[in-house]
């Protein structure tokens, strides 16, 4: 495991937090980060924030607990999962490499928001890939990634 990685998510206190994170410091968070955005590609209830383009968080803005799918290293994602109860593989995402994490309070704001960055970082650095392709006749690139 990438110690880089893991160093970001050091087991805090398991005492429950008494503050509960919100959609709207969620949201304030995400859209803080260079170069990204938000939508509602779905429907009018999932929230989709994204990096050039790229989703690197979603979550439900009815859900309570609030809930939000981050993007995560295979190995960490398996490692968080063991480690705490509030982390799961990801709700209607590729589970091997998406976790779902519950923000009922367990979890402490750094511990979610490294969560985030680490999200964010490993989609900004695949958008960065897929720019550097050279688009096709249509504008759009020949080959598009699986992931």
């Amino acid at each position: 495991m990438n110690q880089n990685i893991s160093a970001s998510f050091r087991p805090g206190s398991r005492k429950y937090n008494s503050t509960i994170m919100n959609l709207e410091t969620l949201r304030q968070y995400c859209l803080k980060k260079q170069d990204t955005g938000e939508d509602f590609p779905f429907d009018d209830e999932t929230l989709v924030f994204r990096v050039r383009g790229k989703i690197f968080a979603l979550t439900s803005i009815y859900d309570r607990p609030l809930t939000v799918n981050l993007k995560c290293d295979p190995e960490l994602a398996m490692e968080l999962r063991e480690r705490y109860e509030e982390v799961r593989p990801g709700y209607h995402m590729n589970k091997k490499h998406w976790n779902t994490v519950t923000l009922d309070g367990s979890l402490s704001s750094k511990e979610i928001f490294s969560m985030v960055d680490h999200s964010y970082e490993l989609v900004k650095k695949g958008a960065r890939k897929t720019e550097r392709r050279t688009p096709g006749k249509n504008g759009k690139s020949p080959r598009r990634a699986i992931r």
